[in-house]
This record gives C-alpha cells, sequence and structure tokens, in this order.
C-alpha cells in the first residue's frame, strides 16, 4: 500500500501502554481488522487499574474489566502483546513509522504452567513493586493472580546465582531459561498510539507531609494494594506500624497537586479516590472517625455528585477545608498530627489521627520518562495530540488526568484516530 506519492503506507497499528487505554485502543482497533502491536514496559498487562481494590462508576474488581479483555486479547491473531519491552527509537512519519522496540528477558519462557514451583525453591526475597514495597516476594513470581501473560517471571538479581540455579533446577518444564538475552525488534507501522499511562507522584518530595519518615502515612495507591483481597495485607485496612485496625483516619488532599513547586494542575481523580476509600474504612470499621482535609472538593458529573453526597450523610466523615501545612509524630503512639487552617472559620486545626492517607497526583509518566520520537508533551508532560499532523496519537492518561470511564471513552476515539491515518495515506 502507498500514500498519494507513492511512499510507502504500513497497515499496521502499535499502542504503547498495556493499560485499561492500551487494552482498549489496541482493542477496538484489531476487532475491526487491524494488526497491532501491544508494547508494554511491565511483565504483565493492566497497568494501574491491575492495582485497584475498586474502581468507577460501578466499584467494580479489576477482574470485573480486565479479564474480558485478556480473553479477547487472547483470542485475537491480530493481536501482538510484548511484554517488558519498551520503545527505544521512532523514526519516519504518518504512515510509515521505523519502530526499534528492545524487550528484557523474563527469563521464563511459554512452556510456564504457573505451578509456582521456581518461587518454592527460590530463597531470595524482593520487595513487591506492585504492592508498592509493603510486602516482600520471591525472586522468581507471579505479579498478581490473574496476570496476563499468565507466566511466572525471574528477577535479574537471582540469574546467575545459587537460588536462580534452584528456581531453574526446580522446573519440570524447562520453562526457566536463564540464558535468555535482551533483544531488539524492528517494526514498521502506519500509526502510533502512546498509552503509557501515569505514575503516582512521588510523595517523598514533599517534606512537610511526612511520608517516608513517619510509617502510618501511606499514599492513595498504597491504600488500594491494602484494601485490596490480594493485597499485602489480604484485604484488612491495618496501621503499617503495628498492624492496629485504625480508630481515626486523616485523608489529605492534593498532596502534590495544584502546587506551583510540584504538580500545578488538578490531577481530577484524587477526591473520587479518597471518598471510594472512605467506603473502604467504613466497611470495616463502622465506628472510625474519618477526617477529609481539602482544598475543593471536586465530583465531577452526576453520579459522583450523587457519591460524594452519601458520604457526606455519614456523622463519623468530617470535611475541613483547609490547605495542609504540616504533620508530626508522636513517637510513643505512632500517631499522626495534622496541622492545618480552616479556610471557613480561619481556625488553626491540629487534629490527631492514628493513620494518615496522601492523596498523591497523578503524573504522566512520559514526564518521568521521555519518549523517542517527535512527541509532542506540555511542560508537565502530559502528551499533545496534533490532528492535523496525525500518525502519533495520546490515549487515557497519557494525554490528561482522568478516571477508567473517561480513558475507555478517549481511548476508543485514539483507536478511529490511527484508522483514519492508515486509511487516509
Amino acid at each position: 500500500m502507498t500514500d498519494a506519492t507513492g511512499a510507502p503506507v504500513s497497515g499496521s497499528i502499535m499502542v504503547v501502554g498495556g493499560g485499561i487505554s492500551g487494552l482498549t485502543t489496541a482493542l477496538e482497533a484489531a476487532e475491526v481488522g487491524y494488526e497491532v502491536f501491544l508494547i508494554e514496559k511491565n511483565p504483565y498487562l493492566g497497568g494501574r487499574v491491575a492495582q485497584l481494590n475498586q474502581y468507577f462508576p460501578k466499584l467494580c474488581p479489576p477482574t470485573c474489566g480486565l479479564e474480558i479483555n485478556f480473553r479477547r486479547i487472547k483470542d485475537n491473531p491480530r493481536i501482538k502483546v510484548m511484554t517488558m519491552a519498551e520503545v527505544e527509537k521512532v523514526d519516519g512519519g504518518p504512515g510509515n513509522y521505523a519502530v526499534a522496540v528492545k524487550i528484557r528477558p523474563r527469563y521464563v519462557n511459554e512452556n510456564c504452567t504457573c505451578c509456582g514451583a521456581c518461587a518454592d525453591a527460590c530463597q531470595t526475597e524482593i520487595a513487591s513493586e506492585f504492592d508498592f514495597g509493603m510486602k516482600q516476594i520471591k525472586g522468581a513470581y507471579l505479579p498478581f493472580a490473574m496476570a496476563f501473560p499468565a507466566r511466572f517471571v525471574i528477577d535479574p538479581r537471582i540469574v546467575g546465582t545459587e537460588d536462580g540455579k534452584r528456581a531453574q533446577a526446580a522446573c519440570a518444564y524447562d520453562a526457566v531459561d536463564l540464558a535468555m538475552q535482551p533483544k531488539t525488534l524492528n517494526l514498521n507501522v502506519g500509526a502510533i498510539v502512546w498509552a503509557t499511562g501515569w505514575a503516582p507522584y512521588d510523595a517523598k518530595k514533599m517534606d512537610n507531609l511526612g511520608f517516608g519518615k513517619h510509617k502510618n502515612i501511606i499514599t492513595n495507591m498504597m491504600m488500594e494494594r491494602m484494601a485490596a483481597p490480594n493485597g499485602p495485607t489480604l484485604g484488612k485496612i491495618t496501621r503499617p506500624s503495628d498492624g492496629k485496625a485504625p480508630a481515626s483516619i486523616a485523608f489529605v488532599q492534593c498532596a502534590g497537586s495544584r502546587d506551583e513547586n510540584y504538580l500545578p494542575y488538578c490531577s481530577y481523580i484524587c477526591c473520587m479516590a479518597s471518598l471510594k476509600q472512605t467506603t473502604y474504612l467504613r466497611a470495616q470499621y463502622p465506628e472510625a472517625k474519618i477526617y477529609i482535609f481539602y482544598i475543593d472538593l471536586r465530583a465531577p458529573g452526576y453520579r459522583y455528585e450523587r457519591f460524594y453526597e452519601n458520604i457526606k450523610k455519614d456523622p463519623n466523615v468530617f470535611f475541613i477545608k483547609g490547605k495542609v501545612a504540616e504533620v508530626s509524630e508522636d513517637p510513643a503512639t505512632g500517631d499522626i498530627t495534622v496541622v492545618a487552617e480552616n479556610a471557613v472559620t480561619g481556625e488553626k486545626i491540629q487534629q490527631a489521627v492514628e493513620m494518615v492517607v496522601l492523596a498523591t497526583g497523578m503524573q504522566p509518566t512520559a514526564a518521568v520518562n521521555k519518549l523517542p520520537g517527535a512527541v509532542k508533551t506540555t511542560p508537565d508532560g502530559f502528551i499533545l495530540n496534533d490532528y492535523a499532523a496525525g500518525g502519533m496519537f495520546a490515549a487515557g492518561c497519557a494525554n490528561k488526568p482522568a478516571d477508567v470511564v473517561s480513558s475507555n471513552q478517549n481511548a476508543t476515539g485514539m483507536a478511529l484516530k490511527a484508522i483514519q491515518t492508515l486509511v487516509r495515506r
């Protein structure tokens, strides 16, 4: 196929990022007949949604949406999935991109049956990135129970060690291959959709909020993992310092968002995430006192507004309009005192609680890891869509802060834009 000038045009689409936006983009394009290369840097698909306990609007567990998408991908031969892969180089233009993709070794091949013998034999323990370091896992591991591809991973730190040899010897299916090497694939595609997602803003950068100094201060994504049945505490929300059931919890909104020193924009999801996590706490601890410190509470849309109104009816949930200035710890009890000024009354508030949750902002991955090729971004790292030029597009949170529903809707549109690039050349 060639364009009007006689230049070659590829009929393939590359989707970079295997989170909910990337999955939707890939499926929408493949199910109308296009070849799709789905590139994901992690050993699994699912992105941030896979780490959640529940997500809006129906408060579904991740299995609710991901399981059917994994099945659709498995059943569609037009989608070529590459995990542990990153785009290194992009040349060319709309209709004809030459892309170099580097694939890191998993050290486990397609023979893997997920029997877990390699993990049983392994003695080395590492911090679980999936659980934000809140638990230890073996050096041979399955990222999470419903991970796709359903295949174990060998951490490179045990390759070349006695532990690596033990893991390999324990496998009855010759699935552990410690001789795997990195490789680079050169692909030709007509359009690229960047669905590179987001990362939680580093809470340690905000010295006044005490994350990393005080054990009983966690982030909102850590709370999601803690509340998840497959999380580090098997779904039980407890104080990190002593495993105690918290009788009082403070949520600190806009932790790093709407602040020119950190993230100057509203991260969109944080208010609703804290309200949702309030329901997690209420389900486990009906009498716990919950304090929500906020600048403005934003519930975008009728359904979210109703959710907010229902939370406000809870007599043990207290909303304080005021930006948190500092926190301190009682070394004897591990309790945290949150200091803020009430913007309505002008009163200085010092609220002691047993646990604090920081609603950290949503930072685009492209702000942390620069993308190759002629990708245009805002100063904050969100990818700009140039529809007139075509060829490369951003979907979901790579383009702007968004929830799961908005990301899915946007991803469908970006699949169409990618297809239009191919048919108009």
